[in-house]
């Protein structure tokens, strides 16, 4: 691994039980009439091209799940070329935060600002999300971030003030890619978040071998030459641990790696990469002191915690067999949520005290991953 400043472009070389209702319901009014006032929801992304929609789980105490409703986005659904299980191939395309949730419409450029009401939506806004084929999303604060896939790829900034988001000036981004649209599985970049300080903003690209960090300025505009990083573990998702540090899953090596994060914006390995033994990792949880990883060729969830070293350690490569294409992840209440797309289902599982899995319901009559394309998206309150 190495980092490097680049001057040109930044990335050129990533229910139990029940039916689901029908996708033809207005956005603020739920298609299922059975209704809880639960202050706890998982939200899944269909992603489906003639109409995206999110549907929402009451989470019971016990991590139950019951579907409550379907909303739509007002997008459309859309996929990158030859995924073979996750049509997006990113994570964070659905992100919950501060009582708003926010949604990728990738057949159609734009993304969906909802308001979250216990188990309820109101569809506040739709926007042009700044690109072509937007696949990821990022929040912190008043600022919002969205990773177009397609094309040369871009980041777009937004600020979000009393329920509207709104472009910021300098704040878009290209990322110099040179891919079709829609893009290559393998060539769409992955992921972009914000650092746990708010510094930097990092987008991840698969194949390409690159995490490129944009500095954040003071107010949401984006640096002009961002610092590109080499991975060539292949990244794909990533998350922070409690110290702050990055931890990324890489797609091509099935591995993960830790790095630190510097106020240039390189970034330098901690340790040695880890790889589980499984076959495309590619999602990222943390989950109180234990990392899980979404190993969709494998459809098997691995387990990882930081070591009393400070080092990255494998728990069990195997914490759980999903069967069912793991794909995207989230996590609520000590539950970890597994999207499996070829299953057409989400299961929860309960993290007990030493990073063990344990079934506890499975959400089911989901959409399957089919002809390229399928459900893509999982956030919670």
């Amino acid at each position: 691994m190495r980092s490097s400043r680049i001057v040109s472009a930044l990335l050129v070389a990533g229910l139990t039980g029940g039916l689901i209702a029908s996708s033809t319901a207005s956005a603020d009014a739920p298609t299922a009439t059975d209704h809880h006032d639960g202050k706890h929801a998982v939200f899944v992304q269909t992603n489906k091209s003639l109409g995206n929609t999110v549907l929402v789980f009451d989470r019971k105490k016990n991590g139950g799940l019951k579907l409550a409703g379907e909303y739509q986005t007002g997008g459309l659904g859309g996929a990158t070329v030859g995924p073979p299980v996750d049509a997006l191939a990113s994570q964070g395309s659905l992100i919950f935060h501060d009582d708003y949730l926010f949604a990728v419409n990738a057949g159609s450029n734009t993304v969906t600002l909802f308001r979250v009401d216990g188990d309820r939506l109101t569809r506040l806004q739709v926007v042009w999300s700044g690109g072509l084929l937007p696949v990821s999303i990022t929040v912190r604060d008043d600022l919002v971030y969205v990773l177009n896939a397609g094309g040369a790829g871009a980041v777009q900034g937004y600020q979000l003030h009393d329920g509207q988001l709104s472009l910021i000036n300098g704040a878009n981004r290209s990322l110099g890619l040179r891919n079709a649209n829609p893009p290559a599985f393998g060539t769409a970049p992955a992921q972009v978040g914000i650092s746990p300080g708010g510094h930097f903003l990092l987008v991840s690209t698969k194949t390409v071998n690159l995490i490129g960090s944009f500095a954040i300025g003071p107010d949401g505009q984006l640096g002009n030459r961002p610092v590109a990083n080499t991975d060539e573990g292949g990244p794909f998702g990533f998350t922070f641990d409690k110290r702050g540090k990055l931890l990324v899953a890489e797609t091509t090596a099935n591995a993960v790696t830790r790095f630190q994060l510097s106020g240039d914006g390189t970034l330098t390995q901690i340790g040695p990469s880890v790889p589980n033994g499984q076959q495309a990792t590619c999602w990222i949880q943390r989950v109180g002191s234990f990392i899980f990883v979404a190993n969709a060729g494998s459809s098997t969830i691995s387990s990882y915690t930081i070591g009393t070293n400070g080092d990255l350690v494998l728990a069990n490569p195997v914490a759980a067999n999903t069967h069912g294409g793991s794909i995207d992840m989230t996590t609520s209440g000590g539950f970890l949520y597994v999207q499996n797309a070829a299953a057409g289902n989400v299961q929860g599982y309960k993290v007990n005290g030493d990073g063990s899995l344990k079934l506890v319901t499975t959400a089911t009559g989901l959409p399957q991953f089919a002809n390229g394309n399928g459900m893509e998206g999982i956030a919670a309150s």
